[in-house]
C-alpha cells in the first residue's frame, strides 16, 4: 500500500512553498511517500503556466507571481485552505483527468456534508455553488508525479477576486463557506479535507 502523509503547514509564503514542492518532486524515488500539504498563503495573485491575465485597477498591495501549475489567474489569502497533492500518480494508477475527478468529487461530497449543494462544470475545473466558484484547481505533472492542487474558500476576504477574471472566466462570481452561511475555521476545514481525501485516495487503483 502506498503511504500517504498529511502535513499541516500553517500560513506560508507562496514562492517558498513552490520551491519546496519542486524540490520534493525532483528528489522523489519509487519508494517515496505521497504527501498532502494543508496550509494558507499570505495574500498573492498567481498565474498559471500559460496565463497572461493580470489584476485590474490598483492591486499593488498584493504581489503577482507566475507559477508552473495549470490554469489561469487566481488569488490566495488567509482564510482560504490550500491543499497541495504531491503524489506519484503513475504508481497510484491514476491519469490527470482521473485525479481531477477524485479531487472534485471529494469536494462536492465534503460540501454536501455541510449542507451545500455543489457541482462541477464541464470545461471549467473546480467546484461551484449556484454558479459561484468556491474551490479552484490547478496541477502540474512531471515524470509521473504531480504537485500543486486546489484551494477552498473558507472565510477569506473575497474582494481581491473582483480585480481578476478568476480562473480566466469574465465576471465569474466567487463564494466561500462563510458567505454560504457555514461557520468553519480553516483548521476545521482541513480536518474534513484530510478525512475525505484519505478515503478517496485509498480507493485508487494502485493503493
Amino acid at each position: 500500500m502506498n503511504c500517504l502523509e498529511f502535513h499541516r503547514l500553517g500560513l506560508r509564503d507562496y514562492s517558498d512553498t513552490l520551491r519546496a514542492m519542486r524540490s520534493l518532486t525532483d528528489s522523489r524515488t519509487e519508494s517515496s511517500s505521497d504527501q498532502i500539504w494543508l496550509l494558507e498563503h499570505y495574500s498573492i495573485y498567481t498565474q498559471g503556466v500559460s496565463c497572461k491575465d493580470r489584476p485590474t485597477g490598483d492591486s499593488s498591495d498584493i504581489p503577482l507571481v507566475h507559477s508552473d501549475r495549470g490554469g489561469q489567474i487566481t488569488y490566495h489569502g488567509p482564510g482560504q485552505l490550500v491543499a497541495y497533492l504531491l503524489l506519484d500518480i503513475r504508481r497510484r494508477g491514476l491519469g490527470v483527468r482521473q485525479l481531477i475527478n477524485v479531487i472534485e468529487k471529494s469536494l462536492v461530497t465534503l460540501l454536501a456534508d455541510l449542507g451545500l449543494n455543489a457541482a462541477t462544470q464541464p470545461g471549467a475545473p473546480g467546484v461551484y455553488i449556484a454558479g459561484e466558484k468556491i474551490a479552484a484547481l490547478g496541477l502540474r505533472v512531471r515524470s509521473g508525479c504531480c504537485y500543486h492542487g486546489f484551494s477552498l474558500n473558507v472565510d477569506l476576504d473575497l474582494k481581491p477576486f473582483s480585480r481578476i477574471n478568476p480562473c480566466g472566466f469574465v465576471d465569474l462570481a466567487v463564494t466561500s463557506l462563510e458567505k454560504q452561511g457555514v461557520s468553519l475555521t480553516v483548521a476545521q476545514a482541513a480536518d474534513r479535507v484530510q478525512a475525505i481525501l484519505s478515503q478517496a485516495l485509498r480507493q485508487t487503483p494502485g493503493s
